[in-house]
């Protein structure tokens, strides 16, 4: 196990050089990450659009449902992921499994009920406001929706960090469904757990420093945002 001074001091080093290895992680992690954000962005404010503004039966345990998934286990949903694209899996024919595509569509499983339900509630005080103008302007239901969208874009765009946020630090189910594979499938957190494992602390520390100031710059724009909608609806 290296001295961890020393280990630090190498991290930072190997950060100042741009080490290609690091960089192969990192741009592989920013890559997976907002790519699945994006996918569950459309699904997720689509999903939270339509609970906000009809009224169908089933509704109600639609939204105790995501609000239920909001916290599933990332383990979970790499095994479900894992079961559906391994080869005696109904997707195996695809061919996806152990690629960065398995690695999006596990993430995208797992903020799709976050973006949804976050969502949600951005749509429903939204429409609260705005549905009775939009009725009396003649706005059919694309209109309503485009409106909206662009009425809370800011609030959209603090949902779409928050999923971005859970995306870029998780590791069970990439682990699972990616395999870690170097040169492939190999992202930051996954290359964390690794080489700690291995006792290579310098690479580890290097790409933690990268993962918590990504974290950091994630809640600072969060926190900006918020600080500019309270002082916008004030």
């Amino acid at each position: 196990m290296q001295n961890f001074q020393a280990a630090f001091a190498n991290a930072l080093q190997m950060l100042r050089a741009g080490d290609p290895l690091l960089m192969e992680s990192v741009v592989l992690s920013l890559q997976v990450s907002l790519t699945a954000v994006l996918l569950a962005g459309l699904v997720g404010f689509l999903v939270g659009a339509v609970l906000a503004m009809t009224r169908f039966p089933g509704r109600q345990f639609i939204s105790v449902l995501l609000n239920a998934l909001m916290g599933l286990p990332p383990v979970v949903v790499g095994l479900a992921v894992y079961m559906l694209l391994s080869r005696s899996g109904p997707l195996g024919a695809w061919g996806l499994l152990f690629s960065p595509e398995a690695m999006i569509i596990a993430q995208w499983v797992l903020i799709t009920p976050l973006i949804a339900a976050l969502s949600k509630q951005v749509f429903e005080e939204l429409y609260a406001e705005y549905s009775e103008l939009l009725k009396s302007l003649g706005a059919n239901k694309r209109v309503v929706l485009a409106t909206l969208m662009w009425e809370g874009r800011l609030s959209l765009t603090v949902v779409l960090l928050a999923g971005f946020g859970r995306a870029i630090s998780e590791v069970g189910a990439v682990l699972i469904v990616g395999g870690n594979i170097v040169h492939h499938t190999r992202v930051m957190t996954t290359a964390i757990a690794l080489e700690t494992a291995k006792g290579n602390l310098s690479i580890a520390l290097a790409l933690g420093i990268i993962l918590i100031f990504l974290a950091c710059l994630v809640n600072a724009l969060i926190s900006v945002s918020n600080l500019y909608l309270n002082r916008f609806s004030g």
